[in-house]
């Protein structure tokens, strides 16, 4: 037996209306459509569900209890139909984000909450943890997306990688802040902060001192750059940190900055990636968050790129 929707729907509308003609009516059908559509099912049901006498319908004990069971099964489908026309609206569904440190403070809590507004029944979720961390999560599939620095290519996981330069971080009344770009031979012995030493921008600016053959002053180790903007409003050091937590600060001083944001030579790379799952289909929601997410990254290099020239 295969009873389709259409069959328990007509149905449904003639025991409402009472009548072959009224349902007809009613579902913009012909009425010898409608009442072959009911015989048809009582043919596959092998009951009978009304009893005709004089052109009028008696319906049987077994139509109503059959359509208790056929009101069950359409309100279901009619919820779920409802269901996923907000998750195709994004009215609707589940989010799940992880991030790395940078990008947890400001950048990725900005771009949640415009994601968000306007969609109350919308759930979702954003952890910062290591980018290692991140990396795992979205192999294992525990989160649709993440946002971390570039990993290495692996087949459970797919990525858009993109190659942000780090930039120079000083006190606004340094005198370095009238410069365009800043060397090492301009902080040559000067105070700084710089992150653990097998991080790729500690390598790299400790390299950029040494072939220059200048003296490059750590000071500050830190596992982050958030905390070195402190460091560096305070006068302690000056810093080469990422694009991410710069563009943080430009929001945060909402006006009123207290450090300069300059370009550094040579380029520091800083590569950030973001990942989704290798071996999982993207929700609507997952892929919708994605497009504003690569969006967002294309602005800050943008309003990034207005800031240094």
């Amino acid at each position: 037996m295969h009873l389709s929707l259409r069959q328990l729907s007509t149905f449904r509308e003639v025991m409402r209306s009472g009548s072959i003609s009224q349902a007809a009516r009613t579902l913009g059908r012909t009425q010898p459509a409608v009442s072959t559509m009911v015989q048809t099912l009582e043919a596959q049901l092998g009951l009978a569900l009304f009893v005709r006498t004089q052109g009028k319908l008696t319906p049987t004990p077994e139509a109503r209890f059959f359509l208790e069971e056929c009101e069950d099964i359409l309100d279901r489908v009619e919820r779920t139909e409802r269901a996923l026309d907000r998750i195709s609206a994004l009215q609707s569904g589940k989010l799940q984000v992880a991030c790395h440190p940078a990008a947890s403070s400001v950048f990725l809590p900005r771009l949640m909450t415009r994601f968000l507004e306007g969609r109350d029944a919308l759930e979702a979720s954003l952890i910062m943890r290591s980018s290692d961390v991140i990396e795992d999560l979205i192999a294992s599939q525990q989160f649709d997306v993440g946002f971390s620095e570039t990993p290495q290519p692996r087949t459970s996981i797919t990525q858009a990688d993109y190659d942000l330069e780090c930039v120079c971080i000083l006190p606004k009344d340094d005198p370095l802040a009238r410069a365009d770009l800043v060397t090492p031979a301009d902080l040559d012995g000067r105070p700084m902060a710089v992150l653990f030493d097998d991080h790729p921008t500690a390598i790299q600016t400790e390299a950029a001192f040494r072939e220059a053959g200048r003296h490059f002053n750590k000071r500050l180790e830190l596992r982050t750059f958030l905390p070195g903007l402190h460091f560096v409003e305070a006068g302690l050091c000056v810093m080469v940190c990422d694009m991410i937590t710069a563009y943080s600060q430009l929001h945060l001083a909402q006006g009123q900055q207290r450090l300069a944001i300059r370009r550094f030579r040579p380029r520091i790379s800083n590569s950030v990636s973001i990942l989704t799952p290798g071996y999982a289909t993207q929700s609507v929601v997952a892929r919708a968050f994605i497009a504003d997410l690569k969006q967002a990254v294309g602005q800050m290099q943008e309003v990034m790129g207005q800031a240094l020239s």
